[in-house]
C-alpha cells in the first residue's frame, strides 16, 4: 500500500477512534531513536518465501495450528515452503506447538515473555510504535533483537510505515511489502470474539469483544478486503469466519 493510499485510511481512523497524531509520532520518535544497527533489520534486509502463513489470534487459531501442524506431519502440505508471519499474541499459541514465527507482527501487547522467546530463537520483530505503546517501547525495545520498526504516521529512517492498522491486517501488508504472492490466513476470523492470545489478560480463554475492538477488527476486514483487490497477491483464509470479499475460503480436506 502507498502512502498516499493509506494516508486516506489513517486520517479516517483518526478521527473515528479519536486517536493523536502528534502521540502516534512521538512514538515513532523514540522507536526509530532506539534502533541501530546492532538490533535493527530493515524491509530491504527481510527476506520471505514467495507463500506466507499469517496467524491471527482468533477463536479458529489453534485449531488451524494443529490441522496444519497434522498437513505437515503427512506430508500434505509443506510449512518449510512457507513464511510464518504471527500476530502478536499468536506467538504463544505457535510457541505451544514448538512452532518459532518467522516474523511477529506486534505492538507489544501480547505475552512479551513468548515474543522475547521467539526473539531469541530467531524471530524477527515487526514493533509497531503508535500512541498509546511508548511506555512499552521504552521497556522492551532495548533488549530486543532483529527489530523491524514501523509506524501508521510518518516513516523516519529506522520506522517504515507499509500501511496496516491492526496486527492481523500489518501483517498482511508486511507480507506484500516484501514480496509474498499467495498469503494463507489461518486465526483470522475478524468476528466478535476475542481470544486470551489475543487479550492475556482476558479471565477466560475466550470473551466477548468491546466496542473498540470490534471496530478495529471492523478495519481489520476492510483492509484486508482492501488487500485482496488491489494488490498482486492471492489471500485464502481457513479460519472458517466471517467472509472477506475478494478473500477466498479454503478448507483443508
Amino acid at each position: 500500500m502507498n502512502l498516499d493510499a493509506w494516508f486516506s485510511w489513517y486520517d479516517k481512523i483518526l478521527k473515528e477512534f479519536g486517536f493523536s497524531r502528534e502521540d502516534d509520532e512521538k512514538s515513532a520518535e523514540l522507536l526509530n531513536n532506539l534502533l541501530n544497527e546492532d538490533n535493527s533489520s530493515s524491509i530491504a534486509e527481510t527476506n520471505i518465501k514467495d507463500m506466507v502463513i499469517i496467524f491471527g489470534a482468533g477463536p479458529s487459531l489453534k485449531g488451524n495450528i494443529e490441522e496444519l501442524d497434522e498437513l505437515d506431519q503427512l506430508e500434505e502440505l509443506n510449512l518449510n515452503k512457507f513464511t510464518l508471519i504471527a500476530a502478536d499474541g499468536a506467538t504463544t499459541a505457535l510457541l505451544e506447538k514448538n512452532i518459532v514465527p518467522d516474523i511477529i507482527v506486534t505492538d507489544l501487547d501480547g505475552n512479551m515473555d513468548d515474543i522475547i522467546e521467539a526473539n531469541e530463537r530467531g524471530a524477527i520483530l515487526a514493533v509497531h510504535a503508535h500512541g498509546n505503546n511508548i511506555d512499552k517501547i521504552k521497556e522492551y525495545v532495548p533488549g530486543l533483537k532483529r527489530i523491524l520498526g514501523t509506524t501508521q504516521s510518518v516513516p523516519l529512517e529506522n520506522v517504515s510505515n507499509f500501511g496496516g492498522f491492526t496486527d492481523g491486517d500489518r501483517c498482511i501488508f508486511l507480507a506484500i511489502e516484501l514480496g509474498a504472492r499467495f498469503i494463507l490466513l489461518a486465526g483470522m476470523d475478524f468476528g466478535d470474539i476475542v481470544t486470551k492470545y489475543s487479550r492475556p489478560d482476558l479471565p477466560e480463554a475466550e470473551g466477548k469483544a468491546d466496542e473498540i475492538k470490534q471496530m478495529k477488527l471492523n478495519y481489520a476486514k476492510k483492509l484486508t478486503q482492501w488487500a485482496a483487490e488491489n494488490e498482486n497477491v492471492k489471500i485464502v483464509n481457513m479460519s472458517g469466519g466471517e467472509s472477506v470479499p475478494g478473500v477466498d475460503d479454503i478448507k483443508f480436506e
